[in-house]
């Protein structure tokens, strides 16, 4: 398996940030840690390993990001409009650094972002606020509302990063003919530590299903935890119907 690291200075963040490339062609895939996690974080918890096969065929291209969780939603230190602000600039790195960087490296426009846990959020925020950038998402035990984190406070910044607060309010035929046309799949378990993931991708399979959008929203069984030993299983699972 083919694999590069790449570093440089974000001028949207103003720091330093890396990433990892697995893969030698496909379809290129972005995939956002778990709360607070670096870049590195899938290949150690062999999320990349159990995807091989993928990555071998030359079916899908990983480039796993870091961060800036700890200094945006999950920094209790700053006020929640701080945080927000912090996650925009977030947006702005992926956005205007990330996506053109994994366009011109892979060759390939057509990006799928997926991510466990908090990187289930992100990768359907980044998604569902940008459906002219990812074509198809995988997010694994995700929640989808900023509550959570900055609990009643909402401005503009948390309200259009929260989708279970702007999705409904949605009636742009832009966005909307996008996501009908987005593979979308949001998934978690029954088990330990899904109450609020099983409460959010409940109500966000409600909201696609009121504005007729496919989406697959699968609730797996009472044994499958909020852990990466379930995740290892649902990736490849669920990347098997989109490459």
């Amino acid at each position: 398996m083919k694999k590069e690291y790449f570093r440089w200075f974000s001028p949207s963040l103003g720091k330093d940030m890396e990433l990892n490339v697995y893969g030698h062609a496909g379809k290129p895939v972005i995939v956002f840690p778990s709360s607070g996690g670096s870049y590195y974080e899938y290949e150690d918890f062999g999320m990349v390993g159990c995807i091989q096969n993928f990555i071998d065929e030359g079916r899908v291209m990983l480039f796993t990001v870091g961060s800036v969780d700890n200094e945006s939603w999950m920094n209790t230190a700053v006020s929640p409009g701080e945080r927000a602000n912090r996650h925009n600039a977030y947006d702005a790195y992926i956005i205007q650094e990330v996506v053109p960087f994994v366009k011109s490296h892979s060759g390939r426009g057509d990006i799928l972002a997926t991510g466990c846990s908090l990187g289930g959020y992100h990768a359907m925020n980044f998604t569902l606020r940008h459906p002219d950038v990812f074509n198809a998402v995988i997010a694994l035990s995700g929640c989808y509302q900023l509550s959570y984190f900055v609990g009643d406070y909402v401005d503009d910044n948390v309200y259009f990063n929260s989708p279970l607060l702007y999705l409904p309010n949605c009636h742009d035929s832009w966005f909307i003919d996008r996501y009908r046309q987005c593979q979308i799949i949001a998934c978690c378990g029954r088990g330990a530590w899904e109450d609020e993931m099983q409460h959010d991708t409940a109500a966000l399979d409600a909201i696609f299903r009121d504005k007729q959008i496919p989406a697959w929203c699968d609730f797996w069984g009472t044994d499958v935890n909020h852990d990466w030993n379930w995740w290892r299983v649902q990736l490849p699972y669920f990347l098997g119907y989109i490459v």
